[in-house]
């Protein structure tokens, strides 16, 4: 089975204090959903690394935008930091998404990309994405589908051609007076 998460994260005992807002959006630049989880207040800091690099995703006034485009196997978390600077973007590779009780969820497929505002772009997870095959968990369709879509997103992120990314700025700041 795979795994689904809400975007709301209200299950997540780190984050003291929160706003949270999703919406619709429909324009010529992006149509789909959009939320944006603000953490006032967390019990702790999280950091990864990714080669020598330490990346802070969770602190106090950071935020995660996220983005669920139409007809897309894949959604954008933005991570900012406390001024509103990007500190990541992370891209789920999904089977779908969708709205349950009023809150937004996704299906993962494993695969994650990160995309550092050096424009370094790195591929996560691959191993669970085999293991999962192996196990039976996903089907040869769902496989194939995951590779796919990752493949396709690098090289145009690599490209310099993911128009998307260049929207989270204009967005967080449009939920941001929600």
């Amino acid at each position: 089975m795979l795994k689904r998460k809400y975007t709301d994260h209200k299950d997540w005992s780190r984050i003291i204090q929160r706003d949270y807002v999703q919406t619709h959006m429909d324009t010529k630049a992006y149509k789909g959903y959009v939320s944006l989880l603000t953490m006032h207040s967390v019990t702790h800091p999280l950091t990864f690394c990714y080669g020598k690099k330490n990346v802070c995703i969770v602190d106090n006034g950071y935020s995660w935008l996220q983005h669920f485009p139409e007809e897309k196997y894949y959604s954008i978390t933005t991570a900012f930091d406390e001024e509103g600077e990007i500190v990541q973007w992370y891209i789920d590779i999904i089977r779908e998404s969708g709205i349950e009780d009023d809150r937004l969820w996704f299906d993962d497929l494993y695969l994650d990309i990160v995309v550092l505002p050096t424009g370094e772009v790195i591929l996560l997870d691959e191993e669970e994405l085999e293991e999962a095959y192996k196990k039976g968990v996903i089907n040869d369709r769902l496989y194939q589908l995951a590779w796919r879509e990752a493949r396709s997103l690098m090289k145009i992120i690599k490209e310099g051609n993911f128009a998307l990314l260049e929207l989270t700025k204009k967005h967080r700041m449009e939920l941001l007076q929600m």
